[in-house]
């Protein structure tokens, strides 16, 4: 039996999870994030807006140098610089949310690193983090390597999904 997590912020109140899976390690095959949670949070992805109220569920060495906007989105935090999120009401729209992670596939794929595991929703967002390949395709396709003004919405949505786009 693994540690038991607690979670109090605005979006879950007493919501539990068990870590079953070493931190980083034991990932489902063909999983493979080329950035960890704390990775993404330093270079800067979802304007910075994405975990300032829920840093206590997550090890405090992950925000050492997260760019983070306590009040509001803040795309200048982005790597790149642009705005390249939807709104969390477009994904409940479509469906994309699990009750479990009412903050989406970022929310979920912290909770992976961490050890938790889910079945059946582990395999529903693995399958989509595989299909945002594509824009790492359509930017090979289309840009000069390592040209990094080249697409920078695709370029920031793809570290969004903890694809390393600065390597293509």
């Amino acid at each position: 039996m693994g540690r038991v997590v607690t979670v109090r912020d605005r979006m879950q109140d007493g919501y539990r999870y068990e870590l079953v899976a070493p931190t980083g390690e034991a990932f489902a095959p063909g999983f493979a994030p080329e950035l960890t949670p704390a990775e993404m949070l330093a270079l800067g992805v979802f304007g910075g807006k994405y975990m300032t109220d829920c840093r206590n569920e997550f090890p405090a060495a992950w925000f050492e140098k997260a760019k983070l906007s306590p009040h509001r989105k803040d795309p200048a935090l982005n790597y790149f610089g642009v705005d390249a999120s939807q709104p969390l009401s477009v994904w409940r729209r479509k469906g994309w949310i699990h009750t479990d992670d009412p903050r989406g596939w970022f929310q979920w794929y912290c909770r992976y690193y961490m050890g938790r595991r889910l079945a059946g929703e582990d395999q529903r967002q693995i399958g989509r983090w595989k299909a945002i390949r594509r824009h790492a395709t359509q930017i090979r396709r289309h840009c000069a390597p390592g040209d990094l003004f080249c697409r920078p919405r695709q370029r920031q949505a793809l570290l969004h999904w903890a694809y390393d786009s600065r390597l293509i």
